[in-house]
């Protein structure tokens, strides 16, 4: 019985092991909603999956910066993150961009992206990109 004890701890341990060194790998993310995004964010930082980001990660997408934990995330020399202001369809079918979500958004991200998009001129209609040096100077390679 002892030794049936002492191997089901050791599967048990192993099987956290392997579920905490996994990763999820983004290479190509267009974004969408902000709800749907949120949600299935927190549900990846339940997990304890670390975060590749390697390829484009746009609008909604950029907020696994603030969700996932730091020491969990990191980026290639590929990652290229877009920001741009919330918006809605307005009766005409044309985006209408939301302050409130747009704050929400900023609330989300680290200080540091914070500080990045303020002095780009602040979220707007327009994508405004980080890549390259800028985004490896405010989180790990993982190249």
């Amino acid at each position: 019985m002892r030794i049936a004890g002492v191997l089901a701890g050791a599967l048990m341990a192993a099987l956290a092991v392997t579920a905490a060194q996994s990763a999820v790998r983004i290479k190509a993310d267009p974004g969408g909603q902000i709800g749907p995004y949120l949600e299935n964010l927190t549900e990846l930082r339940n997990s304890g999956e670390r975060v590749i980001i390697d390829g484009p990660c746009l609008s909604a997408c950029t907020m696994v910066l603030g969700v996932i934990p730091y020491e969990r995330l990191c980026v290639t020399s590929r990652a290229r993150l877009g920001f741009h202001a919330a918006w809605n369809p307005g009766d005409n079918g044309r985006p209408v961009t939301s302050r409130a979500a747009t704050q929400l958004l900023m609330d989300i991200y680290p200080e540091r992206v914070r500080s990045w998009i303020k002095e780009h001129g602040g979220l707007s209609p327009r994508m405004m990109y980080l890549s390259g040096r800028e985004l490896a100077a405010m989180y790990r390679t993982c190249d």
